[in-house]
């Protein structure tokens, strides 16, 4: 089965006091054992290190431990989808076309990541969120 991991189960499957931690952890084992297919939005990576760095844990997390849990963590075990300018205009158009606005344009790129490359279901802890961006995409959105 090939899952794309949201930057939102990413964080809390490597945060070990995240609140969602437990319920990520085991997601991210099948990951890791090669049980499924981890696939990451390019998007997601960025977004991953921003709130790694950003998050109020303790001890922080530095801008080197955040690099090297990406490094060791998503980069060993996940193919990491890129997206092109056409994909990024596609995608701002479905989301002009729905009247859809603000933040929710990047729950949409990593649906546009997802369905390039053909996952079979989503995995994040804002499927609503991703529900509404495309609500006439096939693939299941489901929470950890």
């Amino acid at each position: 089965m090939k899952v794309l991991f949201d930057t939102s189960v990413l964080v809390a499957a490597l945060v070990q006091p995240h609140p969602a931690h437990q319920r990520a952890l085991p997601w991210f084992g099948r990951a890791s054992s090669g049980k499924l297919e981890c696939v990451v939005s390019a998007y997601s990576i960025a977004e991953l290190y921003a709130v790694l760095t950003t998050l109020p844990v303790s001890p922080r997390i530095t801008a080197g431990m955040a690099h090297r849990l990406i490094h060791e963590n998503i980069e060993s075990m996940a193919s990491i989808i890129p997206l092109s300018v056409s994909d990024y205009l596609a995608t701002i158009k479905h989301l002009a076309d729905l009247g859809i606005i603000g933040g929710s344009t990047y729950d949409a790129l990593i649906i546009k990541a997802a369905l390039k490359a053909g996952v079979d279901q989503i995995l994040t802890f804002n499927s609503a969120d991703f529900k509404r961006v495309w609500p006439d995409s096939n693939i299941p959105i489901k929470e950890p």
